[in-house]
Formats: C-alpha cells, structure tokens, sequence
C-alpha cells in the first residue's frame, strides 16, 4: 500500500492509503505502484487517478508536482474551477 497525499492551495484534497496512483507527467502519463523508486516530477493538466480498497477514484488537474519516497506519494497540485 502507499501513503498518499493530495494538496492543493485550497485544502487537502485527499490523504489516506491507496494501492496505485496514475499521473499526467510531462513527459507521459505514468503509475505509481507500491516500492516505486524515488521521484520528483512535474505534472500536466489531466486527471489524477488513485485505486483504494473501496474503489478507484479521480481528480482532474491543471498541473503541479508530485514526490515519491519510500511508499509515501504526495502531490501539489492546481485544481481547476
């Protein structure tokens, strides 16, 4: 499982456990898995997808940054209006 994070200017957005995280890179979308090796990476306007144990949820986003560690996923994103 990793531990993820979602924040944007306005408020936390989502925190809690999940088993993967797709994310619209700039240079390509890509997933996160459990033992991901580390990364930073910026992030694209497109939708944040993140499967936990009650189902997949979604977030659209106008970009930001995302940041792996050690099965810990956090991102700073802009959300769209």
């Amino acid at each position: 499982m990793l531990q993820l994070r979602i924040v944007s200017p306005e408020k936390v957005e989502f925190d809690g456990m999940v088993e993967s995280v797709l994310v619209p890179g700039t240079a390509g979308q890509f997933e996160i898995l459990q033992d991901h090796a580390p990364i930073i990476s910026t992030l694209q306007q497109g939708v944040v997808e993140y499967a936990t144990a009650d189902g997949k949820s979604s977030l659209t986003i106008l970009g930001g940054f995302v940041e792996v560690q050690k099965n810990v996923v956090s991102l700073c994103v802009e959300i769209s209006s």
